[in-house]
C-alpha cells in the first residue's frame, strides 16, 4: 500500500496495542510500542532509498527481499534494540511483539495489491501479487483516519475501538476476495477458450481491471457493474520481431521483465533502427500503460539506449528526443 495508509495503519496498531495491559502498564513500554508500531509499518519500505539508484536497481529491489520471510523476523529485532536503547525500562517482548505484528501486516497487505512483493524469499523469487485491493484503498484509508480522529476527539477506548475497526476491514478485504474470484469466473466464461485471465482492482472501488490474453492479442478492458468494457489491446505480433529479441538484453528491459509477466512489446521504425516499447498491461487507464521499458537499437540490433519507469507518452517522447539530440541523430 502507499506510504499515508501505512503510517496511518501503523497508529492504528498502537490504539489496537492498547488491549495488551503489559503496552500500558508501563510509560517505556507504551512509548516503545509507539515507535514500534509506526516505525515498524513503514520499515519494510525502506527498500525505496534504491531510488537513488535510478528506475532498474529500485524495481528489481523494491518490495523484494526487505519484504521477505526473514525480514520479518530481523526488522522486528533491530527495531526493538533501537529503542530499547532509548526506553530502556520497556518490555522486550512486548515491545518485539508489537514491532513483529506491525511488520507482518505491512508485508501481508502489499500482496494483496496489484503490484506485490516476493515474501516467500528466500524459498521463492515469484511475486506475490492476489489483486484484490488497490494499492490506495480509499475505504481502508478512510475507516483508519476516522478512527484516529474518533480516539483524539472522543477518547474513546483505543482498543475497543481499533479491534472493531480492523475487524471491518478484514470482512472488506474478504468481500473483495470474494468479488475478485467471482469476477474471473464470469470473464472466464464469457472467453472460454482464452489463455490467461487477470482481473485487478481500480481506486474505483466499483471498476475492476481486466485482461484477456488470447493467441495473437491481449485485450484490456474494465468492469462496471454488470459491464465489460474493452478500452485497448496490444498485439502480440511483436514478440518474435529480431528487435525485441535483442531488446532483452538491456539492464532496463530485464528488470522489467523480471517484475512482470504482463510485459508485451511494440516495436517501431526509426530513422537510425528500432524503438522497442514493453508495455505493462496490468497497469492500463484511458488507454494509456503508464509502466514501461524501452530500448533503441540500430539497425544492427545493437542497444543504444534504454529506461524504465511510470511515465506518461509525452514523458517518454521526451526522453527519446533527448537522446536522438545528444547524439546528433534527430
Amino acid at each position: 500500500m502507499d506510504t499515508g495508509t501505512h503510517f496511518v495503519m501503523g497508529a492504528s496498531l498502537f490504539g489496537l496495542a492498547h488491549l495488551d495491559p503489559t503496552v500500558i502498564s508501563n510509560s517505556d513500554t507504551t512509548q516503545a510500542v509507539l515507535f514500534a508500531t509506526v516505525v515498524g509499518s513503514q520499515l519494510p519500505d525502506f527498500d525505496t532509498i534504491y531510488r537513488l539508484f535510478g528506475n532498474t536497481i529500485y524495481i528489481k529491489k523494491h518490495r523484494g527481499f526487505s519484504h521477505s520471510l526473514p525480514m520479518t523476523l530481523i526488522w522486528p529485532t533491530l527495531l526493538t534494540l533501537a529503542l530499547l536503547f532509548f526506553f530502556t525500562d520497556a518490555n522486550l517482548i512486548h515491545v518485539w511483539l508489537w514491532s513483529w505484528i506491525s511488520v507482518v501486516i505491512h508485508v501481508s497487505i502489499d500482496c494483496f495489491n496489484t503490484y506485490g512483493t516476493q515474501a516467500a524469499r528466500p524459498f521463492s523469487s515469484k511475486w506475490i501479487a492476489w489483486d484484490i485491493i488497490h494499492i490506495f484503498d480509499p475505504f481502508i484509508a478512510t475507516i483508519l483516519i476516522l478512527g484516529l480522529s474518533l480516539w483524539n476527539l472522543f477518547h474513546l477506548d483505543p482498543g475497543l475501538l481499533f479491534l472493531c475497526l480492523f475487524a471491518i476491514i478484514l470482512l472488506y478485504i474478504i468481500r473483495k476476495v470474494w468479488i475478485h474470484h467471482k469476477l474471473l469466473n464470469w470473464i472466464k466464461k464469457k472467453h472460454p477458450y482464452s489463455l490467461r485471465y487477470k482481473v485487478s482492482p481500480t481506486i474505483r472501488g466499483r471498476v475492476w481491471n481486466v485482461i484477456v490474453e488470447d493467441e495473437t492479442v491481449v485485450k484490456v478492458g474494465e468492469v462496471r457493474g454488470k459491464n465489460l468494457l474493452w478500452t485497448g489491446h496490444v498485439s502480440k505480433k511483436a514478440l518474435h520481431h529480431p528487435a525485441t529479441l535483442h531488446s532483452q538484453s538491456a539492464e532496463s528491459i530485464a528488470a522489467f521483465l523480471s517484475f512482470t509477466s504482463y510485459g508485451y512489446p511494440q516495436v517501431l521504425e526509426i530513422a537510425h533502427g528500432y524503438e522497442v516499447r514493453w508495455l505493462d498491461v496490468r497497469y492500463h487507464y484511458k488507454k494509456n500503460f503508464p509502466f514501461i521499458a524501452v530500448a533503441i537499437l540500430d539497425r544492427d540490433y545493437q542497444l543504444q539506449y534504454d529506461f524504465v519507469g511510470w511515465m506518461s507518452d509525452e514523458q517518454r517522447q521526451k526522453k527519446i528526443k533527448s537522446y536522438l539530440t545528444e547524439n546528433h541523430l534527430d
